[in-house]
């Protein structure tokens, strides 16, 4: 579970609901300052138990280097109610989910960013219809299934909320927390229980299962006609997706690669800063191409 440093936007931001043809989607937009036109727009789409503010601590420096970012939560998560047919969380459903949020968002070719879960969500987006989106990065995202151990704990967490109600889980999860967490500080652990218990249980489930199941589809990305800008990025160290698998993943595509020094699996909240400078950077490169 990513742990961002707040809930609370930065002044850059504002918190709305996003509307679409496939619904509405609460998301925290942010804007370069006093009106600038900004140079692009990104949308960001968070991973598996997360939520737009995974985003949070990115948003002003994105604003700062001249574009709009808007983080959103998909069907199921946190703000965004969703059903509890788990059949609408297909991996497809959420790929047309953030086809729909590309074109309300109504700027032109949008800058596509998904983290983890979130990356083959835009992965699936992309390889349905290209053309609303201007680049995709992949952050903390692998080509295939996630690694045994976490497809292990996937399955522990699936198990639990068939026989328990998303407070207990949440429970025994804090139950087996390093002591190092106990300490966090009363009101985000407050914020984080709130987001837990908001997420809809279909989801999980449906999106776990989707995890352990995934196919490579890197080969499908790489054959796109005409290409377009790829960039990995993650941190130095991953036990979700191996970082040597994160590199090779690159290389099969092409892409452009970074790692975050000082960062694991989530870059977005563990080096917020050093991320947003990487993928403005790219972004950048890719309005002067």
């Amino acid at each position: 579970m990513s742990r961002p440093p707040t809930f609370t936007p930065p002044p850059c931001a504002r918190a709305h609901a996003l509307r679409t043809s496939r619904g509405d989607f609460a998301v925290l937009d942010a804007a370069p300052a006093d009106g600038t036109e900004p140079k692009g727009t990104a949308l960001l789409l968070p991973g598996y138990t997360g939520s737009k503010e995974d985003f949070i601590a990115m948003l002003e420096p994105l604003a700062d280097a001249g574009y709009r970012a808007v983080a959103v939560d998909g069907r199921g998560q946190y703000e965004t109610p969703g059903p509890a047919d788990q059949q609408a969380y297909a991996q497809e459903e959420l790929a047309r989910d953030a086809l729909a949020q590309a074109e309300a968002l109504d700027s032109g070719p949008v800058h596509l960013l998904g983290h983890s879960l979130g990356g083959q969500i835009a992965r699936a987006a992309v390889l349905l219809d290209a053309r609303p989106f201007a680049t995709l990065t992949l952050m903390s995202s692998g080509p295939a299934e996630v690694a045994p151990a976490q497809q292990e704990k996937i399955k522990l967490l699936s198990d639990a909320l068939a026989v328990m109600t998303m407070g207990q889980v949440w429970d025994a999860m804090r139950a087996l927390d390093p002591p190092e967490d106990a300490d966090e500080a009363g009101s985000r652990r407050e914020d984080l229980r709130r987001r837990w218990l908001l997420h809809n249980p279909a989801q999980l489930l449906a999106t776990g299962r989707q995890l352990t199941m995934e196919p490579d589809r890197v080969d499908e990305l790489a054959a796109l006609r005409p290409p377009l800008p790829v960039h990995v990025i993650s941190g130095v160290r991953d036990d979700t997706w191996p970082v040597p698998l994160l590199d090779a993943m690159a290389d099969r595509l092409g892409a452009h690669r970074t790692r975050v020094e000082g960062a694991e699996h989530s870059p977005n909240t563990d080096r917020p800063v050093e991320t947003a400078t990487a993928v403005s950077r790219f972004w950048d490169r890719q309005n002067r191409d």
